[in-house]
């Protein structure tokens, strides 16, 4: 007799919180978990459905969840970052960051196409190769367990779990390649390096790409960051059932990003200070509690009939980015040293993140000598704009193929 386990909502939360921690403990205990930028709610949520897998395949148990809150969540995270799309801070980035965000787009627009064409290739619908395309590669963790459900409504059974595990395979890949590829452009091409052994410039703080945060909470800011994200979230819900209803296939929180992002460059035009740190927090709380469920919930038996093609396309995916960055990014960028560290970070966020990519840029700079332009320029393509115009493409690609 099978044994149902049944949580309500505040067990569900409780059980979510304790999974994140089981994460975050086992991330610092495992240095490889720490080097490849494996988020603690990758680790704990997938470890749970390993878990429910051995459920599955023995017939102990059924878990049921109660996710009432796993939108919310996720339309929070993406919500926040609506607020970074600050056409202010793409003019002062330059033409670097103008020119490296239309590289990431190109980028974006190829992983889509390489997914869609294999996915053809191997008698699978064309939405499934979106999966293994933008959605976790550019997108990571978070787009990737946004948009499987949408594709699962869709009839794409098993969308959420290829993008989870796509996304998983592009952490570890991404910062692979990114040495990888600098290293063969600065011995290859002989390129001139500022290392300086006798050197004590570090590479400048950019963001914040720290797991903790050590800023001092101040109600009154944080309640001002709650209350502009749920009016964005608000009014963005009504503007997604408006595009809905032109019979678009459109993912829920994509109205609430627009909106965030109108409201971010309506302060932006008036000179009025934005809560940007405490939106930041509020959103990056709503991912970890949004990536924990979406891992819990995965169905990993759904990947057992895919594994082949499931292997070459993301395989495919890999060569797809390395030799972008090696031949495009290289040159686009400059043809130097500076560009093969860009090179780096594309490889970094093109199939996992910006830390990834900030990663990647460290093992390089500590080795070869530092270069103070991608530490400016990389952070705000990859965490301010690119997951707002990877939501867009994918959006496209979707109503064009189905």
């Amino acid at each position: 007799m099978v044994m149902t386990l049944n949580f309500d909502l505040y067990e569900t939360m409780a059980l979510v919180s304790l999974i994140f921690y089981l994460g975050k403990y086992l991330r610092n205990k495992i240095s490889i978990l720490t080097k490849y930028c494996i988020p603690p709610s990758v680790v704990g949520g997938f470890i749970f459905a390993l878990l429910i897998l051995f459920f599955n395949l023995t017939g102990i148990a059924t878990i049921n969840l109660d996710t009432t809150l796993q939108n919310i969540f996720m339309t929070a995270f993406f919500t926040s970052i609506g607020f970074t799309a600050s056409l202010k801070i793409l003019k002062q980035g330059g033409i670097k960051v103008a020119t490296l965000l239309i590289l990431a787009t190109s980028l974006v627009i190829l992983q889509n196409i390489v997914g869609v064409t294999l996915a053809t290739l191997f008698r699978l619908t064309p939405l499934l190769g979106l999966c293994t395309g933008s959605i976790p590669m550019v997108g990571g963790h978070g787009t990737a367990g946004s948009f499987g459900p949408i594709l699962e409504d869709m009839g794409i059974s098993g969308a959420t779990t290829i993008s989870v595990a796509s996304a998983t395979f592009g952490l570890i890949m991404g910062s692979i390649i990114g040495g990888l590829v600098a290293r063969n452009l600065i011995l290859g091409h002989k390129l001139k390096t500022p290392h300086d052994e006798n050197s004590t410039i570090p590479p400048e703080e950019v963001g914040d790409y720290n797991e903790e945060n050590h800023n001092i909470l101040s109600f009154k800011r944080l309640m001002s960051g709650a209350c502009l994200l749920f009016i964005a979230m608000g009014i963005g819900s009504v503007v997604s059932k408006l595009i809905q209803n032109l019979g678009l296939a459109f993912p829920s929180y994509i109205g609430a990003m627009l909106v965030a992002a109108v409201i971010r460059n309506i302060y932006d035009f008036t000179h009025k200070e934005l809560v940007e740190k405490e939106i930041e927090t509020l959103g990056g709380l709503s991912l970890s509690f949004f990536l924990t469920m979406a891992l819990m919930g995965l169905k990993l038996w759904e990947l057992f009939d895919l594994a082949l093609p499931l292997i070459i396309m993301l395989i495919a995916q890999v060569l797809l980015v390395g030799l972008f960055a090696y031949i495009i990014t290289y040159r686009v960028m400059g043809k130097n040293y500076e560009a093969a560290v860009f090179a780096s970070a594309m490889c970094g966020f093109g199939m996992g993140a910006t830390p990834n990519a900030i990663a990647n840029m460290d093992e390089l700079t500590n080795r070869y000598g530092f270069v103070p332009t991608p530490y400016f320029v990389v952070p705000i393509v990859g965490c301010l704009f690119i997951d707002f115009v990877n939501s867009a493409v994918i959006t496209i690609f979707i109503n064009i193929i189905a």
